[in-house]
C-alpha cells in the first residue's frame, strides 16, 4: 500500500500538470488571436494601399471648400425710412457670371424698352434686378427724374431718391475717369443707350437705375454700367424731351408728365454664342469658287 506521502506527491504532480496544460492552452489561444488580428491589419493595409494607388483618395481642392459667395447683400437700416420696401434678398451663391440676360421695361410712354444685362461685368446688379422684378418691385412705379447728365432715373417706388429694397450692394464696372486730353474718337464713359445703377449714398446700390438717352462723360464717373438698350431707345429719347418741373427740392428735374413703369421683367440668362469656325482652305487641286461670267 502506498504511503500517504506518495499520494500527496501524486496529487501535487497531477495538479501541476493541469495548471501547465491550462497555461499552454491560454498561450495557444493568445497566439491564435494575435495571428488573426495581424492578418486583418495586413488585409486592411492591402485594401487601403490599393485604393490609394487607384486614386481613391484624390479629391479636387474645390471639393473641400464650400461654394464661394458671388455677391454680398448689406442690410439697410429701416428705422425712420419708410421709403424702403422689404422683398427679401437675392441668392448669394450659384449666380450666373457670364453671358447676358434680357430685361424688358414697358412704360405708359410706349415701348417696350429692351435691355441686355451684362452678367460678366455686373453679375450682382443683374441678380438684384432679376430678384426685384420677380417680386413685382418695379411694377407701377414712376421714373421720377430726368437727370442733367441726360438720363432717365427709375426704380424708386417712393419717387424720393431715397427708396429701394432693404439691402444694398457694392459698385461694379464703374468706368475710369476720362483723360484730361482725350484723343479724338474716344468713347464717352456713358454712351447713349447705357443702363447703369445709381447709388444713394454712393457705393450702396439698391434698385434705382439710369437709362442714358444721350452721351455723358462726367469728370468722375460714379455709376456702375450694367447693360445697354437693345430696343426702344426712341422711347427713352422721347421721354428725355419731356418738360420738367421742380421735384420739391428746388431741382427742376421731375417729368411734368408721369412716366410710369407698367411692368419690368427679366428673362433667363443666355450664354454668349461660340464663334463660328474659320472656313477651311480648299484642298490642293480642288476647284475654287469664282463668279460666273455674266
Amino acid at each position: 500500500m502506498a504511503s500517504s506521502r506518495d499520494r500527496q506527491r501524486k496529487l501535487a504532480r497531477e495538479k501541476l500538470d493541469r495548471q501547465m496544460a491550462r497555461r499552454a492552452a491560454r498561450v495557444k489561444r493568445r497566439r491564435q488571436i494575435q495571428a488573426g488580428v495581424g492578418a486583418a491589419v495586413v488585409l486592411v493595409l492591402i485594401v487601403v494601399g490599393s485604393v490609394w494607388a487607384l486614386g481613391g483618395f484624390d479629391r479636387d481642392p474645390e471639393d473641400n471648400q464650400a461654394a464661394p459667395d458671388v455677391c454680398a447683400w448689406t442690410p439697410q437700416n429701416t428705422e425712420g425710412n419708410a421709403n424702403l420696401k422689404d422683398v427679401g434678398t437675392p441668392e448669394t451663391k450659384g449666380l450666373p457670371t457670364s453671358g447676358t440676360r434680357p430685361m424688358t421695361v414697358t412704360t405708359n410712354q410706349g415701348g417696350p424698352i429692351t435691355v441686355e444685362l451684362d452678367l460678366a461685368a455686373a453679375p450682382c446688379a443683374a441678380a438684384s434686378i432679376a430678384h426685384l422684378a420677380s417680386r413685382s418691385f418695379y411694377d407701377n412705379t414712376t421714373c421720377h427724374e430726368i437727370t442733367t447728365e441726360g438720363a432717365l432715373r427709375c426704380g424708386d417706388p417712393s419717387g424720393t431718391d431715397l427708396g429701394g429694397p432693404t439691402y444694398t450692394f457694392y459698385d461694379e464696372n464703374v468706368p475710369a475717369a476720362p483723360s484730361p486730353s482725350p484723343a479724338a474718337g474716344q468713347p464717352p464713359a456713358y454712351p447713349k443707350g447705357t443702363v447703369a445703377m445709381i447709388a444713394n449714398p454712393p457705393g450702396a446700390n439698391g434698385s434705382q437705375f439710369l437709362i442714358f438717352f444721350k452721351d455723358a462723360n462726367p469728370a468722375q464717373p460714379a455709376y456702375s454700367v450694367i447693360g445697354k438698350v437693345t430696343g426702344g431707345l426712341d422711347v427713352v429719347e422721347k421721354v428725355g424731351k419731356l418738360e420738367t418741373v421742380d421735384n420739391g427740392s428746388g431741382a427742376k428735374v421731375k417729368p411734368k408728365t408721369d412716366v410710369v413703369i407698367q411692368s419690368l421683367t427679366v428673362g433667363e440668362p443666355a450664354t454668349a454664342p461660340e464663334p463660328a469656325p474659320a472656313p477651311s482652305s480648299p484642298a490642293a487641286g480642288a476647284p475654287s469658287a469664282s463668279p460666273s461670267a455674266g
